[in-house]
């Protein structure tokens, strides 16, 4: 099986953060860039298709169903179906901006892991969700595509990778989510799951561990 992650393309949430005071954040659309971007990454993701015919898994908020939608590769798709729990992690409701800062200060403080949003979820939880998601897409049958398109958010992409690889908790806190409309390919070979590229990391991991 290969699984091809995509990040979503350029959101109002990515340069407006005070967006999240007024626009819930399953609704934030995406900007005239992240439109000129994910229409740029449709060819690219094509070709790393391959003529394949993919079934596609995409968090059911706007912006991830904005980007598919212009990558146009609907028609080359063998199924595509809206995914909940390939969502964001959930910050809770309508942000105050305020309290944003200060609950953003305190998770990087605790841990991006283990420190759960008021109202909302820790990395947590996420792992637990994207883990069942993996756990239903491994018992799928022969029918089943090989090659699955997940279009999803960054800290969910890196989580799915987490789950896959039996990364640390360390090493994941260490790795950067990957850019806007940014893609990686995971594939097993016989019993083992390779990346085609790192993530960026912004520090060591304190364990030692590598994405090897």
């Amino acid at each position: 099986m290969r699984i091809i992650l995509l990040r979503h393309a350029e959101s109002l949430g990515n340069v407006d953060e005070l967006a999240y005071t007024r626009i819930p954040d399953h609704a934030l659309p995406l900007t005239d860039e992240g439109r000129e971007q994910a229409r740029l990454a449709g060819p690219k993701i094509g070709a790393v298709l391959g003529g394949h015919r993919p079934a596609v898994y995409v968090s059911p908020y706007l912006r991830t169903r904005e980007t598919l939608r212009l990558l146009d590769i609907q028609d080359s798709c063998e199924r595509v179906v809206q995914e909940p729990r390939l969502r964001e992690q959930d910050w809770g409701n309508l942000q105050d901006p305020q309290e944003q800062e200060v609950q953003k200060q305190r998770r990087h403080e605790f841990g991006h892991f283990f420190y759960r949003l008021p109202f909302g979820e820790s990395g947590a939880d996420v792992d637990d969700r994207v883990a069942a998601f993996l756990s239903e897409l491994a018992a799928c049958g022969e029918d089943h595509p090989d090659t699955v398109l997940v279009v999803s958010h960054g800290l969910t992409i890196r989580l799915l990778c987490r789950r896959l690889f039996g990364w640390s908790i360390e090493l994941f806190e260490s790795l950067s989510n990957p850019t806007t409309c940014e893609y990686r390919v995971v594939e097993r070979v016989g019993d083992k799951w390779t990346l085609d590229r790192p993530f960026r990391q912004w520090r060591d991991s304190p364990d030692g561990e590598t994405q090897d």
